[in-house]
């Protein structure tokens, strides 16, 4: 049976492949954990039909799905694959490596359920001890990540916005040009260092799951633990985190491959998709930072206990269904700018 450490490797592609065949390797990696999330439900009902089992793995199927489409996903997963496609790469893993991290958190977490650990339900009651540290250490460096990565794909707005200008006038633009430069980008140069590779963010995706504080992967938690007093097998039960894991991942990596292509056809073609290039960074800058915002402004609530109405505020927003709003905002941006190009004669 596929492990999370086989997948790690399988994630772990060199960048001298061709874009087919890292995408062949990241969606055969998605493919996996969907056996994985079968084969345990397979064996963990062979010897009873247990038709509660399948229901409960439908349910964190859905989960999944609904989870990939947090504000913080879309915003991290955009942002991280803006900065890399501006280094004129082809970040194609992006995505599965930010979900394959977070889903390693639900698993573990699962693992210890099924295992009949306590260890989960303490880190999940509110106020404990272990439950305020992950949840700082979540929200810190979530809220951070975000930070850095919007205000760096801010100065890349203000860059291509003041290009943009210049092109107006007939000045010509090349793709050198559209480098995020000067005090912000030199500023943040260190900070970011070490993300280098789509692959790097399996660790972000990994402390961004720590928090345990988003009801979907607690919902899965409290429903792995009342089937197992239910009397689910322990196999059908790990499928639950796995099935949470598999389509997780599988709209994480397509949101990832599907901003790639966004982000290329606005930089690579900087002459004729400068403005469409301003909008869409300037959306994925704008949303990481308001994500960035509302997360440090609950932690130093939790944190410091500070009580001023701002941060009891910020702590007490939630996002929904926002990111889903998002992924409209972009797709309609992409849809206009691919009108617009086919009405002016332009593929």
């Amino acid at each position: 049976m596929t492990t999370l450490s086989d997948l790690a490797v399988l994630y772990r592609t060199r960048e001298h492949l061709s874009m087919r065949t890292r995408l062949l390797w990241t969606f055969g990696a998605v493919v996996a954990l969907h056996a994985a999330t079968i084969s345990l439900l397979a064996l963990g009902t062979a010897h009873a039909g247990q038709p509660l089992a399948l229901g409960l793995v439908l349910t964190a199927y859905v989960a999944g799905i609904k989870h990939s489409y947090d504000w913080d996903h879309i915003a991290a997963i955009d942002n991280s694959t803006r900065k890399f496609v501006a280094q004129r790469r082809n970040p194609v893993s992006v995505g599965f490596a930010f979900s394959l991290g977070h889903s390693s958190v639900v698993v573990l977490a699962g693992v210890l359920v099924v295992s009949g650990s306590t260890a989960v339900g303490r880190l999940m009651e509110e106020g404990a001890t272990g439950n305020i540290v992950l949840g700082l250490i979540g929200s810190g460096v979530s809220g951070l990540f975000l930070l850095l990565m919007g205000i760096f794909n801010g100065s890349a707005f203000v860059r291509t916005a003041q290009l943009y200008r210049s092109a107006r006038t007939g000045a010509s633009i090349s793709i050198e040009d559209l480098e995020a430069k000067g005090f912000v980008a030199r500023l943040l140069a260190k900070p970011l260092s070490r993300v280098q590779h789509p692959r790097n963010i399996y660790a972000i995706g990994f402390l961004f799951g720590l928090g345990f504080d988003t009801a979907t992967t607690i919902g899965l938690l409290v429903m792995t633990t009342a089937a197992s007093l239910a009397g689910v097998s322990p196999l059908a039960l790990m499928a639950l985190p796995f099935a949470f894991a598999a389509s997780m991942t599988f709209c994480d990596s397509l949101n990832g491959v599907a901003m790639m292509r966004m982000y290329r056809s606005a930089i690579h073609d900087p002459s004729r998709k400068l403005g469409f290039n301003a909008v869409v960074t300037g959306i994925s800058s704008l949303s990481a930072l308001v994500v960035a915002i509302i997360t440090l402004g609950g932690l130093f609530d939790a944190a410091f206990g500070l009580g001023d109405p701002m941060t009891a505020w910020l702590a007490s927003i939630d996002l929904g269904d926002a990111g889903l709003l998002l992924v409209a905002a972009f797709l309609a941006v992409w849809g206009a700018a691919s009108l617009r190009g086919r009405l002016r004669g332009h593929p």
